[in-house]
Protein backbone atom coordinates (compact mmCIF):
# COMPACT_ATOMS: atom_id res chain seq x y z
CA UNK A 1 0.00 0.00 0.00
CA UNK A 2 1.17 3.48 -0.78
CA UNK A 3 2.28 5.65 2.07
CA UNK A 4 0.79 9.11 2.60
CA UNK A 5 4.03 10.09 4.32
CA UNK A 6 6.22 12.69 2.61
CA UNK A 7 9.85 12.95 3.57
CA UNK A 8 9.81 16.77 3.49
CA UNK A 9 7.93 16.76 6.80
CA UNK A 10 10.98 15.35 8.56
CA UNK A 11 12.88 18.48 7.58
CA UNK A 12 10.14 20.59 9.18
CA UNK A 13 10.91 18.90 12.49
CA UNK A 14 13.30 21.71 13.44
CA UNK A 15 10.60 24.37 13.29
CA UNK A 16 8.77 23.01 16.30
CA UNK A 17 11.91 22.33 18.31
CA UNK A 18 12.42 24.33 21.51
CA UNK A 19 14.81 27.29 21.59
CA UNK A 20 15.43 27.15 17.86
CA UNK A 21 17.55 24.00 18.11
CA UNK A 22 17.75 21.51 15.30
CA UNK A 23 17.88 18.11 17.03
CA UNK A 24 17.43 14.76 15.36
CA UNK A 25 14.12 13.05 16.02
CA UNK A 26 14.48 10.64 18.91
CA UNK A 27 13.07 7.89 16.69
CA UNK A 28 16.07 8.26 14.35
CA UNK A 29 18.18 6.65 17.09
CA UNK A 30 18.72 2.97 16.27
CA UNK A 31 19.45 1.95 19.92
CA UNK A 32 16.21 3.63 21.03
CA UNK A 33 14.20 1.93 18.29
CA UNK A 34 15.70 -1.49 19.05
CA UNK A 35 15.17 -1.11 22.80
CA UNK A 36 11.59 0.06 22.33
CA UNK A 37 10.82 -2.82 19.98
CA UNK A 38 12.31 -5.41 22.33
CA UNK A 39 10.27 -4.02 25.21
CA UNK A 40 7.10 -4.04 23.08
CA UNK A 41 7.59 -7.71 22.19
CA UNK A 42 8.35 -8.83 25.76
CA UNK A 43 5.56 -6.75 27.33
CA UNK A 44 2.93 -7.79 24.77
CA UNK A 45 3.83 -11.48 25.22
CA UNK A 46 3.51 -11.16 28.99
CA UNK A 47 0.16 -9.37 28.74
CA UNK A 48 -1.21 -11.91 26.26
CA UNK A 49 -0.02 -14.83 28.39
CA UNK A 50 -1.12 -13.67 31.84
CA UNK A 51 -4.07 -11.34 31.06
CA UNK A 52 -5.54 -11.73 27.59
CA UNK A 53 -5.46 -15.54 27.72
CA UNK A 54 -8.33 -15.53 30.25
CA UNK A 55 -9.84 -12.03 29.97
CA UNK A 56 -10.50 -12.06 26.20
CA UNK A 57 -12.58 -15.29 26.35
CA UNK A 58 -14.69 -13.82 29.18
CA UNK A 59 -15.25 -10.55 27.32
CA UNK A 60 -15.95 -12.47 24.10
CA UNK A 61 -18.76 -14.41 25.75
CA UNK A 62 -20.22 -11.19 27.20
CA UNK A 63 -20.08 -9.47 23.79
CA UNK A 64 -21.86 -12.40 22.08
CA UNK A 65 -24.56 -12.43 24.77
CA UNK A 66 -25.00 -8.66 24.55
CA UNK A 67 -25.52 -8.33 20.78
CA UNK A 68 -25.24 -10.16 17.49
CA UNK A 69 -22.07 -9.92 15.47
CA UNK A 70 -18.37 -10.76 15.61
CA UNK A 71 -16.34 -10.44 18.79
CA UNK A 72 -13.57 -8.43 17.17
CA UNK A 73 -13.83 -5.23 15.16
CA UNK A 74 -11.10 -4.70 12.55
CA UNK A 75 -10.61 -1.22 11.13
CA UNK A 76 -8.08 0.32 8.76
CA UNK A 77 -6.06 3.04 10.48
CA UNK A 78 -3.04 5.15 9.56
CA UNK A 79 0.23 4.12 11.15
CA UNK A 80 4.00 4.56 10.98
CA UNK A 81 5.15 6.59 7.93
CA UNK A 82 1.49 7.09 7.04
CA UNK A 83 1.04 3.45 6.03
CA UNK A 84 -2.46 2.00 6.62
CA UNK A 85 -2.78 -1.10 8.80
CA UNK A 86 -5.54 -3.27 10.23
CA UNK A 87 -6.21 -2.33 13.85
CA UNK A 88 -7.90 -4.85 16.16
CA UNK A 89 -10.47 -3.96 18.82
CA UNK A 90 -13.28 -5.64 20.71
CA UNK A 91 -16.62 -4.82 19.09
CA UNK A 92 -18.52 -2.16 21.06
CA UNK A 93 -21.23 -1.32 18.51
CA UNK A 94 -23.98 -3.14 16.73
CA UNK A 95 -22.90 -4.07 13.21
CA UNK A 96 -23.41 -0.98 11.03
CA UNK A 97 -22.25 0.46 7.70
CA UNK A 98 -20.98 3.74 9.17
CA UNK A 99 -18.37 2.33 11.55
CA UNK A 100 -15.45 3.18 9.22
CA UNK A 101 -16.65 6.70 8.45
CA UNK A 102 -18.64 8.09 11.37
CA UNK A 103 -17.12 8.68 14.80
CA UNK A 104 -19.03 7.53 17.84
CA UNK A 105 -20.71 10.30 19.80
CA UNK A 106 -21.78 10.34 23.44
CA UNK A 107 -24.93 8.27 23.94
CA UNK A 108 -24.55 6.91 20.39
CA UNK A 109 -27.41 4.52 19.63
CA UNK A 110 -24.95 2.20 17.83
CA UNK A 111 -23.01 1.48 21.02
CA UNK A 112 -24.13 -1.61 22.90
CA UNK A 113 -24.75 -1.75 26.65
CA UNK A 114 -21.48 -3.57 27.23
CA UNK A 115 -19.81 -1.36 24.63
CA UNK A 116 -20.22 1.73 26.83
CA UNK A 117 -18.29 0.02 29.60
CA UNK A 118 -15.58 -1.30 27.28
CA UNK A 119 -15.04 2.14 25.71
CA UNK A 120 -14.88 4.13 28.93
CA UNK A 121 -12.48 1.65 30.53
CA UNK A 122 -10.42 1.21 27.30
CA UNK A 123 -10.80 -2.58 27.60
CA UNK A 124 -11.96 -2.64 23.97
CA UNK A 125 -8.37 -1.85 22.95
CA UNK A 126 -6.81 -4.93 24.57
CA UNK A 127 -6.57 -6.83 21.23
CA UNK A 128 -4.16 -4.14 20.03
CA UNK A 129 -1.43 -5.99 21.90
CA UNK A 130 -1.60 -8.35 18.90
CA UNK A 131 -0.87 -5.31 16.70
CA UNK A 132 2.11 -4.54 18.93
CA UNK A 133 3.45 -8.07 18.62
CA UNK A 134 3.00 -7.99 14.83
CA UNK A 135 4.95 -4.76 14.69
CA UNK A 136 2.54 -2.18 13.28
CA UNK A 137 1.90 -0.60 16.70
CA UNK A 138 3.81 0.16 19.88
CA UNK A 139 2.55 0.21 23.46
CA UNK A 140 3.22 3.95 23.68
CA UNK A 141 2.88 6.35 20.77
CA UNK A 142 0.39 8.66 19.01
CA UNK A 143 -3.06 7.10 18.80
CA UNK A 144 -3.92 5.99 15.24
CA UNK A 145 -6.98 7.47 13.55
CA UNK A 146 -9.18 5.91 10.91
CA UNK A 147 -8.29 6.95 7.37
CA UNK A 148 -11.15 9.41 6.86
CA UNK A 149 -10.45 11.31 10.09
CA UNK A 150 -6.69 11.28 9.52
CA UNK A 151 -7.15 12.96 6.13
CA UNK A 152 -9.53 15.53 7.62
CA UNK A 153 -7.22 16.38 10.52
CA UNK A 154 -4.24 16.86 8.19
CA UNK A 155 -6.18 19.67 6.50
CA UNK A 156 -6.69 21.74 9.65
CA UNK A 157 -3.35 21.09 11.43
CA UNK A 158 -0.11 22.18 9.77
CA UNK A 159 2.82 19.74 9.83
CA UNK A 160 0.35 17.05 10.90
CA UNK A 161 2.34 14.20 9.25
CA UNK A 162 5.01 14.66 11.94
CA UNK A 163 2.89 12.11 13.84
CA UNK A 164 3.96 9.50 11.32
CA UNK A 165 7.55 9.59 12.63
CA UNK A 166 6.52 7.18 15.41
CA UNK A 167 4.57 3.95 15.47
CA UNK A 168 1.02 4.48 16.75
CA UNK A 169 0.46 3.39 20.33
CA UNK A 170 -2.18 1.68 22.45
CA UNK A 171 -1.80 4.69 24.70
CA UNK A 172 0.02 7.98 24.37
CA UNK A 173 0.81 11.40 25.75
CA UNK A 174 -2.47 12.94 24.56
CA UNK A 175 -4.53 10.21 26.23
CA UNK A 176 -2.98 10.60 29.68
CA UNK A 177 -3.49 14.36 29.34
CA UNK A 178 -7.22 13.80 28.98
CA UNK A 179 -7.67 13.91 25.21
CA UNK A 180 -9.61 10.72 24.62
CA UNK A 181 -12.71 9.75 22.70
CA UNK A 182 -14.15 11.62 19.77
CA UNK A 183 -12.36 14.44 17.96
CA UNK A 184 -14.86 16.80 16.39
CA UNK A 185 -13.51 20.30 17.07
CA UNK A 186 -10.29 22.13 16.42
CA UNK A 187 -9.38 22.39 20.11
CA UNK A 188 -9.43 18.62 20.52
CA UNK A 189 -7.59 17.90 17.27
CA UNK A 190 -4.86 20.51 17.72
CA UNK A 191 -4.10 19.72 21.35
CA UNK A 192 -3.85 16.01 20.62
CA UNK A 193 -1.38 16.84 17.88
CA UNK A 194 0.62 19.09 20.23
CA UNK A 195 1.01 16.31 22.79
CA UNK A 196 1.89 13.79 20.08
CA UNK A 197 4.56 16.17 18.77
CA UNK A 198 5.86 16.66 22.32
CA UNK A 199 6.19 12.90 22.71
CA UNK A 200 8.07 12.52 19.42
CA UNK A 201 10.51 15.26 20.44
CA UNK A 202 11.05 13.93 23.96
CA UNK A 203 10.54 10.16 23.69
CA UNK A 204 12.66 8.17 26.14
CA UNK A 205 12.17 5.03 28.24
CA UNK A 206 11.33 6.95 31.42
CA UNK A 207 8.59 8.88 29.61
CA UNK A 208 7.13 5.65 28.20
CA UNK A 209 7.02 4.08 31.67
CA UNK A 210 5.36 7.18 33.10
CA UNK A 211 2.69 7.15 30.38
CA UNK A 212 2.03 3.44 30.96
CA UNK A 213 1.77 3.99 34.72
CA UNK A 214 -0.71 6.85 34.28
CA UNK A 215 -2.72 4.81 31.76
CA UNK A 216 -2.97 1.88 34.16
CA UNK A 217 -4.10 4.23 36.93
CA UNK A 218 -6.73 5.84 34.68
CA UNK A 219 -8.02 2.45 33.54
CA UNK A 220 -8.40 1.11 37.08
CA UNK A 221 -10.10 4.33 38.17
CA UNK A 222 -12.49 4.26 35.21
CA UNK A 223 -13.51 0.66 35.96
CA UNK A 224 -14.60 1.57 39.49
CA UNK A 225 -16.07 4.96 38.47
CA UNK A 226 -17.92 3.83 35.32
CA UNK A 227 -21.34 5.26 36.20
CA UNK A 228 -19.92 8.62 37.32
CA UNK A 229 -17.87 9.00 34.15
CA UNK A 230 -20.86 8.15 31.95
CA UNK A 231 -23.03 10.77 33.68
CA UNK A 232 -20.32 13.40 33.16
CA UNK A 233 -20.21 12.57 29.46
CA UNK A 234 -23.97 13.04 29.17
CA UNK A 235 -23.67 16.41 30.94
CA UNK A 236 -21.03 17.51 28.42
CA UNK A 237 -23.36 16.50 25.59
CA UNK A 238 -26.21 18.57 27.02
CA UNK A 239 -23.97 21.65 27.02
CA UNK A 240 -23.79 21.48 23.25
CA UNK A 241 -20.16 20.46 22.93
CA UNK A 242 -20.81 19.20 19.41
CA UNK A 243 -21.66 22.63 17.96
CA UNK A 244 -18.06 23.13 16.84
CA UNK A 245 -17.91 20.26 14.37
CA UNK A 246 -14.92 19.71 12.17
CA UNK A 247 -17.01 20.43 9.07
CA UNK A 248 -17.45 24.02 10.25
CA UNK A 249 -13.68 24.55 10.32
CA UNK A 250 -13.10 23.89 6.63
Amino acid sequence: MNSVFKRKYLTNYKYISPKGKNPKARFDSIPFQVGKRVFDIVASLLVMTFVLSWLIPILAIMIMLDSRGPVFFVQTRIGFLGIPFRCYKLRTMVVNRDSDFKQAIYNDSRITRLGHFLRITNLDELPQFFNVLIGNMSIVGPRPFMKKDDQSFSIVVSNYPLRYCAKPGITGMAQVKGYRGRTDNFHSIFHRYQWDAFYIRNARPSLDFKIMRLTARQTIKSIFSFKTIKLKQLDRLSLGENKFLLENLR
